[in-house]
C-alpha cells in the first residue's frame, strides 16, 4: 500500500516536472526586424546616400516590425552628423531603437551629450511578441582605448538582468562583440546569464559572421555601406526573422533579400550547467591580484563611483577633487577616500578638476556649455562661465587665469576669482578636449582640426599656429602638450613626436614613435614617449642633431604592456616614471635608465592619470570609474 502510495506521488512530481518543463519551452509568435550596423554618417556623400537607401527599401516592406541600429551611426560623432542621422532614420515608417559605438562616442565633441540628447537615450529596454530585448551604448568615451560598456550602462544592465523574467528568452544588443575587444565583456556577460539569454547581436566588424561569447551564440552584422564584402557594391541590412524557436539571418541589399546565412535554435538557457558552470568568467579580482603579487604597491584606500571618470584626479590641501561622466564634481577626504561634498552640474563631464589654492576655487568644464567656479572648502557655486558648446577640455592656471578650451570654437582665459572673461580667441577650428601648457611666455593647445596655437597668455594675441598637415584624425589634440627649454613637445595618432621651437612654431626635428601620451622628467631635461607596441622612449629635450634636424635619444625600454592606445599622460616622481594604460595597469621605469621597475594592476579599464603626491604615494583615476590612493 505504502509502495503504490510512493509511487503515485512520485508519479505526479514527474508529470508536473515535465509540464513545467513543456512550460518553459520557447514558442515565439512570428516577427521579423531589420538589422543596420556601421552606417558612419559623415560628409561622405555615399555614406548619406546609402543610408537613405536602406531606409526606403526598409519602408517599402510591409512584415518589417521595427529596426534596430548596432552602433557607429556615425564617423566622427559631431553634432552635425548626429543630426543629420537622425534627420534620415526619423523617415522610417516603424519603431527603431539604436545604441551608439566607438565612433560615436570618442571624437564627440559634444561628450556624447549630442547622442543622448538628440536620441533621447544611451540604452534600450523593450519587449515584443515575448522576447526582450537590451541593449546599451558603448565607448571608449571620449579617450582612445578599447570599448567599454560605461560604468552607469553596467548599473542599468544589472539592474535590468536582475528583475527581467526568467522564461523569457533575451536578445542583447551592443556595438562590439562580446570578446577581449572590450574590456568589461566578462562583467556583461555575466550580467546576462542571469536571464535566458539566446543571443547578442553587434556590429563594429562590418562583416556578417555567426560568434560565440562564452556559450552565447552571437551575431556580427555587416555594415550598412556599399563598401562592405557582402554584396559588395551596393548598401545592405540584415532582416532578422523569429519564429518559434528558431532565428534566421538573411542579408538585403539592392531590393533582394538572399537566402539566409545563418539560423540558430532558441533554447532555454537560465540555470543550465552546458551553458553557465563551464563558462563562468574568471574572477577579475583573482586576475588582479595575481599580477600584483610582485608588485611593491599597496592600496591605502580606494572609491569606486557610480559613473565612469574620465579625467585626471586633483590633489590639494587633504582633498582630493575628481570629475565624473553623471555631471558631478566631489571632493573626497585624502586620509579615507569618504565623500566631503558633491557638485552636480547639467551634464557629462570629462574636463579634469584644477584648484587655485590662493582662491580656494575648483575649475571643471562640463559638457552643459558651463565651466564652473566651485568653492573648494564646501562645493558652492562661485561663478560659472558660459560657452556655446560643450566644454571638454582641462583648464591650466597661471597668474590668477584660468586657461580653456571648448566645442564652440573659442579658447578662452578666465579671471578665477571672479568668473569674468579676460580674453577669448574665436578662430579655433575643432574642438578642444585637452589640457593646455601654461607658462610666462605662452598659452599652447592642440584641437581636432589638425592645429596647435599658441597664444600671449595676457592678451590673447595669437603668436602661430603648427599643423602635420595630416588631416583631423592624425590631429595633436588628445594630448596634454610639454615644454622644456624652449621647446614644445607633441605626439600625434600618426605615430611621430614633435619637437617645436616655442617661440615661433617652427618644427625643430620629430621622430618615429608615441600617438598621443607624453610627459617630461622631473628636472625637465628629458620627455617621455609611450609607443603603440610596448617601448616607452626618452628624448633630451636640451639639445639635438642639428645637421639633421633629429633627437638625441637618452634611453629605450621594452616595458612590457604590448599593444597600447591610450592618451593618458606620462607623469615621473620619486625617480621612476609611471606609464599609464588602457587596460588598467601602471607600468614604473627608473627615470635614469627606463629599466623595468614594477607593474600594478589597479582596473580593468583606461587609467586617466597617475599623480603623485608626496611620501611615495601615488593618487590614480581609471575610466571605470575607480579612484585609488597607493602606496609605494
Amino acid at each position: 500500500m505504502k509502495r503504490a502510495i510512493i509511487l503515485s506521488v512520485l508519479t505526479v512530481i514527474f508529470f508536473t516536472f515535465l509540464s513545467s518543463c513543456s512550460s518553459q519551452e520557447i514558442d515565439v509568435k512570428p516577427f521579423k526586424f531589420a538589422y543596420l550596423a556601421d552606417t558612419h554618417i559623415s560628409d561622405v556623400i555615399t555614406n548619406v546616400e546609402d543610408l537613405e537607401l536602406s531606409i526606403d527599401d526598409i519602408n517599402s516592406l510591409e512584415d518589417i516590425d521595427f529596426v534596430i541600429f548596432a552602433g557607429d551611426i556615425t564617423e566622427f560623432g559631431s553634432d552635425e552628423e548626429i543630426l543629420l542621422a537622425k534627420e534620415i532614420i526619423d523617415r522610417l515608417k516603424i519603431p527603431y531603437y539604436v545604441v551608439s559605438g566607438n565612433h560615436d562616442s570618442k571624437w564627440s565633441e559634444s561628450g556624447c551629450n549630442t547622442f543622448l540628447n538628440v536620441f533621447g537615450y544611451e540604452v534600450f529596454d523593450f519587449e515584443f511578441n515575448g522576447v526582450r530585448f537590451l541593449g546599451t551604448n558603448s565607448g571608449p568615451n571620449m579617450r582612445m582605448a578599447p570599448a567599454l560598456v560605461p560604468r552607469e550602462s553596467m548599473v542599468w544592465l544589472d539592474s535590468v538582468t536582475n528583475s527581467v523574467n526568467k522564461n523569457t528568452p533575451v536578445i542583447f544588443v551592443n556595438h562590439y562583440p562580446l570578446d577581449n575587444a572590450m574590456l568589461n565583456y566578462k562583467d556583461v556577460i555575466e550580467k546576462l546569464r542571469r536571464t535566458n539569454i539566446q543571443l547578442s547581436m553587434c556590429g563594429h566588424g562590418h562583416n556578417n559572421k555567426s560568434l560565440d561569447f562564452d556559450g552565447i551564440p552571437g551575431i556580427m552584422g555587416r555594415s550598412n555601406l556599399r563598401g562592405g564584402k557582402v554584396a559588395a557594391g551596393y548598401p545592405g541590412y540584415n532582416i532578422v526573422s523569429i519564429a518559434g524557436d528558431s532565428i534566421t539571418f538573411a542579408t538585403r541589399s539592392n531590393g533582394v533579400t538572399q537566402e539566409p546565412w545563418h539560423t540558430m535554435r532558441m533554447v532555454k538557457r537560465v540555470d543550465n550547467p552546458n551553458t553557465i558552470e563551464n563558462y563562468l568568467p574568471d574572477s577579475v579580482a583573482e586576475s588582479m591580484d595575481i599580477i600584483n603579487r610582485d608588485s611593491p604597491v599597496s592600496v591605502v584606500w580606494e572609491f569606486q563611483d557610480v559613473s565612469d571618470i574620465g579625467s585626471a584626479p586633483y590633489y590639494s590641501n587633504g582633498v582630493v577633487f575628481i570629475s565624473n561622466s553623471a555631471g558631478y564634481i566631489k571632493a573626497l577626504d585624502f586620509n579615507d577616500g569618504s565623500v566631503k561634498w558633491e557638485f552636480k552640474t547639467g551634464g557629462k563631464i570629462y574636463s579634469s578638476p584644477i584648484v587655485d589654492v590662493n582662491e580656494g576655487v575648483v575649475i571643471v568644464g562640463s559638457t552643459d556649455n558651463y565651466i564652473y567656479g566651485v568653492d573648494a572648502s564646501n562645493g558652492q557655486l562661485r561663478w560659472k562661465n558660459s560657452a556655446n558648446k560643450s566644454v571638454l577640455g582641462s583648464a591650466a592656471i597661471h597668474n590668477g587665469l584660468a586657461f580653456i578650451g571648448a566645442s564652440d570654437g573659442t579658447f578662452r582665459a578666465i579671471d578665477v576669482k571672479t568668473g569674468e572673461t579676460r580674453w577669448i580667441y574665436d578662430q579655433i577650428k575643432g574642438f578642444i578636449e585637452a589640457k593646455p601648457w601654461v607658462d610666462n611666455q605662452g598659452v599652447y593647445i592642440g584641437d581636432w582640426a589638425n592645429m596647435v596655437y599658441a597664444f600671449d597668455p595676457v592678451t590673447g594675441d595669437l603668436k602661430w599656429t603648427w599643423t602635420n598637415r595630416r588631416g583631423r584624425g592624425l590631429s595633436a589634440a588628445a594630448v596634454w602638450p610639454v615644454k622644456a627649454n624652449g621647446k614644445l613637445f607633441v605626439v600625434t595618432p600618426e605615430r611621430r613626436v614633435h619637437a617645436i621651437d616655442a617661440s615661433n612654431g617652427k618644427e625643430l626635428w620629430s621622430a618615429r614613435g608615441g600617438r598621443e601620451a607624453i610627459g617630461l622628467s622631473e628636472d625637465l631635461s628629458a620627455v617621455y614617449i609611450k609607443t603603440m607596441q610596448d617601448t616607452v622612449i626618452a628624448f633630451d629635450t636640451r639639445s639635438y642633431n642639428r645637421r639633421d634636424s633629429s633627437p638625441i635619444k637618452i634611453w629605450e625600454s621594452h616595458a612590457g604592456y604590448g599593444y597600447e592606445i591610450a592618451p593618458s599622460p606620462i607623469t615621473s616622481g620619486y625617480g621612476m616614471v609611471f606609464i599609464p594604460t588602457d587596460k588598467g595597469d601602471i607600468f614604473s621605469l627608473d627615470a635614469q635608465d627606463g629599466s623595468f621597475l614594477w607593474r600594478y594592476k589597479m582596473s580593468i579599464a583606461l587609467i586617466n592619470y597617475v599623480k603623485p603626491v608626496g611620501n611615495n604615494r601615488l593618487l590614480v583615476t581609471s575610466m571605470d570609474g575607480k579612484v585609488s590612493l597607493l602606496q609605494l
